[in-house]
């Protein structure tokens, strides 16, 4: 028998994820058709795109207008793949916004959809979680305390576990690259500006005065940018050029660049548990408007924009850490120091960075907290678990209610929230 599932993922994390179960998927099943929306990894994996939806990844509140005439067009596609060729299952990555959109088409014309990796609604706009139990059969989680959340709130879920670990543990590093950042002994600083062209230019020429500031304060540190793409590597180079701050500039070069750090300086996002899988001590950046900070005051919901640092000092309670709680330290303070914010925090950033670029000892403390925690959580496996489940759904009759997955992770989670708590 001949499965077809419908997938769309629109952030370059969500392709490479997407493209991760693809594989599994292909693995199981000889016979399978995968169409939808994704990224060059997706296609690669074994997916027919409708449309590379990931070269249109925007955030903000008036971005995504500007592209609205793209996104309807996508849509149309979208119903047109259902109603003519209709699929057992869709299967949408995060992305919130365009896949809510597919979520109530699918549900609709009485296609289950399931969510792989569902969007954080825990930390901005809770009142969506009534989308997901209208339009979503089932949400596969990554974060631990993502299950309990939604459950409590009516929606089905099961926590599978975050399959950044995995793609982490089979990323193929390029040797000589590393062998040659490893073996200069200076301290080495990782710039991570982003995936998005909109994070690049919120965030790259701040990253790189941080570190013409810290060339002062250390003059045998060599600085590394990890650009997603090549003209946003261009972009970078540029800059470091107008401000004076030499650095090796390198697109697809990521993991290579993460391993070798001594510290990095990146932009919110999942990169950050890239960052805990390579147990790199970290500073998180996200320049935003004055507007935006204005906004994001009333929005948001929790106390951290980070997940590591929600996973650190929230653990069963990440999803419950409000912005004004006193128990636990402020976000330029947290694990991983984060700065969400309009303002310039040059100084305040090189100050944190220094310690851990000069201080063996205080960035080999910070290295022991982020190996139990990786540790503690235990994720790889995540993708098979996830391929796994998908399997069994496609098995069933579609009139009956999909299943909790047997992996009932109760001591993965266990572990994982006895390390948060500690944290807290």
């Amino acid at each position: 028998m001949t499965h077809r599932i419908f997938f769309s993922a629109g952030e370059p994390s969500g392709d490479q994820h997407g493209a991760a179960l693809i594989t599994a998927l292909r693995l199981r099943l000889s016979e399978i058709t995968l169409v939808g929306f994704g990224g060059a990894r997706m296609a690669q994996a074994g997916c027919h795109l409708l449309a590379d939806l990931t070269s249109h990844a925007v955030m903000g509140f008036l971005r995504p207008i500007v592209q609205l005439h793209h996104f309807y067009r996508f849509y149309r596609q979208a119903i047109a793949e259902m109603e003519h060729h209709r699929p057992d299952a869709v299967v949408l990555i995060d992305y919130p916004g365009f896949n809510w959109h597919l979520a109530r088409a699918a549900k609709s014309r009485g296609i289950p959809v399931f969510f792989y990796g569902p969007p954080q609604i825990w930390a901005w706009a809770r009142w969506r979680v009534r989308k997901m139990r209208r339009w979503v059969d089932h949400a596969l989680c990554w974060l631990p305390f993502e299950q309990h959340w939604l459950a409590a709130r009516g929606c089905s879920a099961t926590y599978v576990g975050h399959p950044f670990f995995d793609e982490c543990a089979t990323a193929v590093r390029d040797p000589g690259l590393v062998t040659q950042l490893t073996a200069d002994p200076r301290p080495l600083l990782t710039i991570l500006p982003g995936s998005r062209d909109q994070e690049v230019h919120a965030n790259g020429r701040s990253m790189l005065k941080v570190a013409a500031r810290l060339r002062q304060q250390i003059p045998n540190l060599r600085v590394a940018v990890a650009a997603f793409r090549p003209h946003q590597a261009e972009l970078m180079k540029g800059w470091a050029h107008q401000l004076d701050a030499p650095a090796l500039v390198l697109a697809g070069k990521t993991p290579e660049l993460i391993h070798s750090a001594t510290c990095c300086l990146a932009v919110s996002g999942s990169v950050s548990l890239e960052l805990l899988y390579h147990e790199k001590p970290s500073v998180i950046l996200y320049r935003i408007s004055p507007l935006a900070a204005r906004i994001e005051r009333f929005v948001r919901r929790v106390k951290y924009i980070t997940l590591v640092n929600l996973l650190y000092h929230g653990g069963a309670q990440a999803a419950e850490i409000a912005p004004e709680d006193a128990t636990t330290p402020p976000p330029t303070d947290a694990l991983f120091p984060e700065f969400l914010t309009a303002r310039d925090v040059t100084a305040e950033i090189c100050r944190r960075l220094a310690i851990w670029l000069t201080d063996a000892e205080e960035r080999e403390r910070v290295v022991a907290v982020l190996r139990e925690l990786k540790r503690s959580l235990g994720w790889e496996g995540a993708v098979d678990r996830a391929a796994d489940w998908l399997v069994r759904q496609l098995a069933r009759p579609q009139c009956e209610s999909p299943e909790i997955c047997p992996h009932s992770s109760f001591a993965l989670h266990k572990s994982a929230m006895a390390a948060g708590s500690r944290g807290g």
